[in-house]
């Protein structure tokens, strides 16, 4: 990746990210809000259930539309046919909005059926709770402020279903804010769906792949919910937690480091250039492996201090602060995995092969389910979070060796010493906090101070420690942190 490359896509992750620093931010406030109100009990497990299929819906319909737009898009640019990619676009958007509607139109009838096989083992009153959230919410994806806002206005008067009227509220408020940037880009709504539009077959063909794999990886959610569903109460909504506070450092940062490289991916597929190829998919995932490897050491070791801090209030109590932090527990040693899948995934979808993916989620998939059935007897909640990890650890390690082979250079020898060197200075790390989370001389503090106070100190002490071992390690990324932070406290000192 040349410097000049490099830097473009640097510009761009911090755009990202600062969207995603915002958005999850705002999602975890959701979440706080959401724990507080109605903690983890069955009237919360059966808005998950509720929730589970219109949001698999929307996630399968925009991520496959958002995978095959870039790569589609970069050969039309080349071509210098911006215009008519958007008319295929539109065609597009057509296709899967009478596809979607359908879907919903299905959903609000088969509402009873869909709680019953995805949670059979709800009691009675649980399931006519999920049955009428899910009508209400088939109706529209999720929206985090809107979210918010009904649980503090409607949350006291009309419970659960005042939520499930904002993630509906939400839904159509976010598609319609998106609206003017879309024609501002070039995108027209046009009536009717012209099917026999030249590339649309194309296009469909790549779709029909990734939306397999998506609703494979999707399925993670479903086993979860349908073993948890016969568990003791809130078994669900503690894995819910739990996946959010997984779901932080992912959200934050791979997802931005993924979506900003994916561009620079394709275009080096298009040119043929392996090599550029390779090294782009390297250098993102040495980035994704400098954060999240420490950032699952810290959820893992933290896990009490970091769920009583977040949650526990209101109807959140010491019950549900120890089911939420087990879960919690098993679900970071597969953070890694999940980071690892979403970069490698973006380098097959460069090369537009969406087939390998889909091929190694079903293997993955089929690893999870006999896992989760295997462990969720001895170990309940924990057993099919731990069978979530391995799972995705797996889908991590078979994508790596598959596209290492079709690409080449991408598992280099110095790749991993880096990989070695990061888990060496992750466990000082983890090795300094653990020590930080038993220190004796820590004041007694009232309320939310103590876990803050204790998640404050062990987060300062960690970082020093892990960036001081990777300074000795002599990693570049670490010299270019040190260099960012001197720089930035050099433009606060002098004002700049």
């Amino acid at each position: 990746m040349s410097s000049r490359a490099a830097g473009t896509v640097a510009r761009a992750a911090i755009v990202l990210v600062a969207f995603n620093i915002l958005s999850k931010i705002t999602a975890l406030v959701r979440e706080m809000v959401t724990a507080q109100q109605f903690g983890a009990k069955a009237g919360m497990d059966a808005y998950l259930v509720a929730f589970t299929m219109p949001s698999v819906l929307f996630y399968l319909f925009t991520g496959a539309l958002a995978t095959v737009v870039v790569p589609v898009y970069s050969e039309y640019a080349a071509r210098g046919q911006e215009n008519e990619a958007w008319d295929l676009f539109g065609t597009l958007f057509n296709v899967l909005l009478l596809l979607l509607i359908t879907a919903t139109a299905a959903g609000l009838l088969f509402a009873p059926l869909l709680v019953k096989v995805l949670a059979p083992g709800l009691e009675k009153t649980t399931v006519d709770l999920a049955v009428g959230l899910t009508r209400l919410m088939f109706n529209g994806p999720l929206s985090n402020i809107a979210v918010i806002a009904a649980i503090l206005v409607l949350g006291g008067t009309m419970g659960l279903h005042g939520m499930a009227l904002g993630v509906l509220v939400g839904g159509v408020a976010g598609a319609l804010v998106q609206l003017p940037a879309l024609r501002r880009a070039g995108f027209r709504f046009r009536p009717g769906v012209p099917l026999r539009h030249p590339d649309l077959k194309k296009i469909l063909k790549l779709v029909l792949p990734i939306t397999i794999g998506l609703s494979i990886s999707q399925t993670y959610i479903l086993v979860n919910r349908f073993l948890a569903s016969g568990l003791p109460e809130g078994s669900i909504s503690a894995l819910n937690y739990a996946d959010k506070l997984i779901q932080m450092p992912v959200g934050l940062f791979v997802t931005a480091i993924g979506t900003a490289v994916f561009p620079f991916l394709t275009r080096r597929a298009v040119e043929k250039d392996w090599t550029g190829l390779a090294e782009g998919v390297r250098k993102a995932l040495r980035l994704v492996f400098l954060v999240c490897v420490p950032a699952a050491v810290v959820l893992l070791v933290l896990r009490d201090p970091l769920v009583t801090l977040f949650f526990k209030r209101g109807a959140f109590d010491a019950r549900a602060v120890d089911m939420t932090a087990v879960a919690l527990f098993f679900y970071s040693f597969g953070l890694m995995g999940q980071a690892g899948e979403f970069i490698l995934a973006r380098g097959f979808f460069s090369l537009q092969d969406t087939k390998t993916p889909v091929v190694f989620s079903a293997i993955a998939m089929a690893i999870n389910l006999g896992l989760s059935l295997s462990l969720v007897g001895p170990m309940r909640h924990g057993g099919l979070a731990l069978a979530n990890s391995i799972a995705a650890l797996a889908n991590m390690t078979m994508m790596t060796v598959s596209l290492n082979r079709r690409i080449g250079s991408l598992w280099i020898p110095e790749m991993w010493r880096f990989a070695a060197l990061v888990l060496v200075a992750s466990g000082l790390m983890g090795g300094a906090v653990e020590a930080v989370t038993r220190w004796d001389a820590l004041p007694a503090l009232p309320g939310v101070l103590a876990p803050a106070a204790q998640v404050g100190l062990s987060a300062v002490v960690g970082t020093v420690i892990y960036l001081a071992a990777l300074t000795v390690f002599r990693i570049d990324e670490a010299r270019r942190l040190w260099e960012l932070v001197k720089h930035i406290i050099s433009r606060t000192q002098t004002g700049g």
